[in-house]
C-alpha cells in the first residue's frame, strides 16, 4: 500500500514552481524519519538501509533527505512494520487522517504552503512531540 509519494505533490499545479522536487517529499519525510527513530521501521527495511539509518540517527542526514534517498520518495507500507502500518493508516491517511492538519497547524503559519517549510532537525524537533503524542493517544484506544 503506498501512503504518499512526493511526485504527487511536486507533480502537482499547485506546487510551487520556484522550489526543488525535494521540498515535494519533507512532510512525507518528517513523518518516515520519525517513524524509523520510534521504531516503527520493518526490520526488513532497517536492515536494507542501514547505512542511511545509522546516518539519520547521528542526525548526519536530514528527514527528507532521507525519505527521499531510502525510500526514492514514496512511503509504502514496506517500510513500516505491523503496529507503525496500523497506526499510519489511521493517522497518516491523506483523506482522513490528521497528520497533514497537524503538520500545517504546527509550520504554515508564517508560509504559503507546506512545501516551503525547511528539511532541517529544527523542524522535526518541534514535530516529534505531536506526533508521539498522536501514537501514545492511539494505543491507548487501540487496547
Amino acid at each position: 500500500m503506498k501512503y504518499d509519494d512526493a511526485s504527487w505533490h511536486y507533480g502537482s499545479d499547485n506546487f510551487p514552481k520556484d522550489l526543488p522536487d525535494a521540498a515535494g517529499g519533507t512532510h512525507i519525510g518528517m513523518y518516515v524519519a520519525w517513524a524509523v527513530l520510534s521504531g516503527l521501521a520493518s526490520s526488513q527495511f532497517q536492515e536494507d538501509w542501514a547505512e542511511l539509518v545509522e546516518k539519520l540517527n547521528a542526525r548526519a542526514i536530514a528527514p527528507g533527505e532521507f525519505f527521499m534517498a531510502a525510500c526514492d520518495g514514496k512511503f509504502t507500507d514496506e517500510e513500516l512494520g505491523e503496529t507503525g502500518q496500523e497506526f499510519t493508516e489511521d493517522y497518516f491517511d491523506m483523506e482522513g487522517g490528521e497528520y497533514i492538519e497537524d503538520y500545517e497547524e504546527l509550520f504554515t503559519e508564517d508560509v504559503d504552503s507546506i512545501y516551503e517549510i525547511e528539511d532541517s532537525w529544527a523542524n522535526y524537533d518541534q514535530l516529534k512531540p505531536v506526533l508521539d503524542q498522536r501514537l501514545a493517544d492511539w494505543k491507548e484506544h487501540a487496547e
